[in-house]
């Protein structure tokens, strides 16, 4: 019996040092994300194999929704700008500056339709998180065995074009430098048709050229940007 007043009396430091500290309260905030990850995957993965069965790019919807619930934790809403550019009904890829396990509750309120997600395998094995992944159709990368990477990646491009797949790896995500000013813009597609191996170094100094303009912009603050809001998705509480 004696262990509650233990236990209420370390919930009510807790409290006090999230109230207290700004970097408790982020590590608190980012602490409950990810207990609502593995619980919220445990759930997912159970309605993805009773709706479709197994591993399908269909059971995205079904991830975006769980995942989507998790702003009311929060407090967030999202407005999203410029989301038409993701709805063209072609097989593209979307590139993103990920920065950290937070960038999938704003990646899921823009995610088209048919879209899989490129991740290291590593996550593979992080219990119901690396399943509800799985069943998703998410494809996994060796990181350290680039032959083997190259080889999943060029099986995907196939796939894109026969199943009018798109995959997400142009969004810009703001900087986290705060937890509570949270921006993302979808910028216009490059085009890529007719472009051959040779132009690859090129493409992806384009596109990081565009992403990094992007992410000094919309990382400033509103009176440093001499607007109340700039384009793309951001948070309100």
């Amino acid at each position: 019996m004696e262990l509650w007043p233990c236990l209420a009396a370390a919930l009510l430091l807790l409290l006090l040092l999230v109230q207290l500290s700004r970097a408790a309260e982020f590590y608190a905030k980012v602490a409950l994300y990810c207990a609502l990850c593995f619980a919220m995957s445990a759930v997912a993965s159970l309605v993805c194999l009773l709706r479709h069965g197994g591993r399908t790019v269909e059971n995205m919807s079904i991830i975006s929704w769980f995942v989507r619930s998790f702003k009311y934790f929060y407090g967030l809403r999202f407005k999203v700008r410029d989301q038409h550019r993701l709805q063209e009904a072609r097989p593209c890829v979307i590139v993103s500056n990920h920065q950290s396990i937070l960038d999938m509750m704003g990646l899921m309120e823009v995610l088209p339709e048919r879209c899989v997600q490129i991740a290291k395998r590593e996550l593979l094995f992080l219990g119901p998180v690396g399943l509800i992944m799985y069943l998703g159709g998410v494809f996994f990368i060796n990181r350290q065995r680039s032959s083997t990477a190259m080889t999943v990646m060029a099986d995907l491009g196939e796939r894109m074009v026969r199943e009018n797949v798109s995959a997400h790896r142009p969004v810009v995500y703001s900087s986290f430098s705060s937890f509570y000013k949270h921006k993302k813009e979808v910028l216009e597609a490059i085009p890529t048709s007719g472009l051959t191996e040779a132009d690859v170094p090129a493409l992806v100094d384009t596109c990081h050229r565009a992403m990094r303009t992007t992410f000094l912009h919309i990382s400033k603050t509103p009176q440093e940007n001499g607007a109340t809001a700039g384009p793309g998705v951001q948070p309100a509480q």
